[in-house]
């Protein structure tokens, strides 16, 4: 029985050559897609890496507890990481101290919640507002209010006239800025009258003082007061809170970079951010935050001063 080779089997009209042409192209094609998925990682290690500077500050931003990551700020970063995918984020925890130290450094760095000031301005570059938030005031137990009392003008605290009284001393988390009117007033503060407190956990150790007995009053925000009360085993009840006499009722959060042309160009796709979210989500984490009674009225005061803010 004769056998026979199998033949490789020939379409009409193709010739050995043909068939060499179609591996040499065969490879060339998967070569091409191996070089490919080598070049991706070697592209996303060209982005530049945006650094977030995150401060422990309640209920903006909250490191630890049953309400870890819930904070307003906490649930504003993955909206703004997702839009900015140009970038590689990485999110540091700093102390205070460490947080500016690092904006003014020619380092391409942002702080997602922090204040206006002339000082801070001349050396960082802000967004457009992204949250209000209602501003700093004092806070006193309830059984201290007759202390309080001769320094209240229309249920308000005259802040000059109770440093100038030196008779209490005000309890302030130390390097903080409370405010372009409130910063004015503690920088002329008598000696004396002002207790600071340092460390990651100020505002809870001076609530342990007032607790104690050896500080009548303390300044900040009123959220943030209530949520470390609770930290610290006290009722937010058994606490007052007034707003300070001639301040506004509310102060605007911004995110702020570091001055330098990579921090103004992020800033740039921040704001267009921040203009899509601030009317409806951004409101929204924050109000969740206050008091039920003061909720309605922050919802349509916020409402009010994005809607009548000029477009930037």
């Amino acid at each position: 029985m004769t056998r026979h080779r199998s033949r490789a089997c020939v379409k009409p009209g193709q010739s050995e050559l043909d068939r060499i042409t179609g591996r040499v192209l065969r490879w060339l094609s998967i070569a091409a897609a191996l070089a490919w998925l080598h070049v991706l990682p070697a592209a996303a290690e060209d982005k530049q890496t945006l650094i977030w500077l995150l401060r422990d500050l309640p209920p903006l931003t909250i490191f630890e507890g049953s309400q870890k990551n819930l904070g307003a700020v906490d649930q504003l970063m993955p909206l703004l990481i997702a839009s900015l995918p140009q970038y590689r984020h990485d999110l540091l925890r700093v102390n205070r101290a460490r947080g500016m130290q690092m904006l003014l450094e020619p380092s391409f760095t942002c702080d997602p919640s922090l204040l206006w000031n002339p000082e801070r301005a001349k050396r960082m570059v802000y967004s457009i507002p992204a949250y209000r938030i209602r501003s700093n005031g004092v806070a006193i137990r309830r059984k201290d209010h007759a202390a309080l009392s001769p320094f209240l003008i229309d249920n308000q605290v005259d802040l000059e006239r109770l440093l100038a009284s030196k008779s209490r001393k005000l309890g302030v988390v130390a390097e903080r800025s409370y405010g372009e009117a409130v910063d004015r007033i503690l920088s002329q503060a008598p000696p004396g009258s002002l207790t600071a407190h340092y460390g990651n956990d100020a505002l809870g150790s001076l609530l342990q003082m007032q607790r104690l007995g050896r500080l009548t009053s303390l300044l900040g925000y009123w959220p943030e007061i209530r949520y470390q009360a609770l930290q610290q085993g006290i009722a937010p009840e058994e606490l007052e809170f007034f707003g300070i006499h001639g301040n506004a009722k509310y102060q605007s959060i911004h995110v702020a970079c570091s001055d330098i042309p990579e921090g103004r160009q992020a800033i740039s796709a921040i704001n267009a951010t921040i203009r899509q979210l601030r009317h409806n989500r951004l409101i929204e984490f924050y109000a969740q935050w206050l008091d039920p009674q003061m909720r309605s009225e922050y919802l349509r005061d916020a409402e009010d001063f994005f809607q009548d803010e000029a477009p930037e």
